[in-house]
């Protein structure tokens, strides 16, 4: 990856306040908020409704692009579903996903991205789940704003990851990848969206993100 690169952010509007949430863009100098929400609505949160929201971050000279179809975790994809639940194996092996992981890197080049979603800590949301493995899979850091301001590496979202199910990436008989490998594979099937999750839930949201 070009040393030039930005690194990527990702950040949960949660129920923030939209002055604050456009406050902590500006904070860490983001210029193009990229929506990975399937649903870009919020019930509870209708100041992040995607016309209204676009609206008022062009007001605020911010780029905007949905990218749901793309990087969302609630698939049309039938082939995405186990049992009924999204799988995120399966998800990042389509066409669509890597088409969106594609876009987020050739943005990158030119901007600071933040992949934006709803759940406030970004464990329990698939843009860190999902679409940030893959990001750095490409070459590119990725750090996660918290709704506190604080910037965290997802190097250190990870070693949160392990001790969430009391791993360690030190474990004397597998290699440290397999054991994060692992731990992303639980969490992943603990945020996933279920088919008979039907109801909305967008504070806080559990799955459908």
């Amino acid at each position: 990856m070009n040393a030039l690169t930005n690194p990527v952010f990702t950040v949960g509007h949660s129920n923030l306040e939209l002055t604050k949430f456009v406050t902590l863009l500006k904070q860490h100098v983001i210029q193009a908020v990229a929506d990975v929400r399937s649903s870009p609505y919020s019930q509870y949160n209708p100041q992040f409704n995607r016309e209204l929201l676009q609206r008022s971050l062009h007001e605020h000279v911010f780029a905007y692009v949905f990218l749901g179809e793309e990087l969302g975790a609630r698939r049309s994809e039938r082939e995405c579903y186990v049992n009924g639940r999204a799988d995120y194996e399966l998800i990042s092996r389509t066409p669509a996903f890597q088409r969106g992981i594609d876009r987020v890197v050739q943005g990158a080049v030119k901007m600071r991205v933040a992949l934006m979603c709803a759940e406030k800590d970004p464990l329990d949301c698939h843009r860190c789940i999902l679409a940030a493995p893959h990001l750095r899979q490409r070459g590119l850091e990725v750090f996660h704003i918290l709704a506190d301001g604080t910037l965290e590496s997802h190097a250190q979202t990870e070693k949160r990851l392990l001790c969430l199910f009391k791993l360690s990436e030190r474990e004397l008989f597998r290699p440290p990848e397999e054991v994060v490998a692992e731990a992303y594979k639980f969490q992943g099937e603990k945020v996933a969206y279920h088919e008979e999750d039907l109801v909305l839930r967008e504070e806080p949201p559990r799955y459908g993100n």
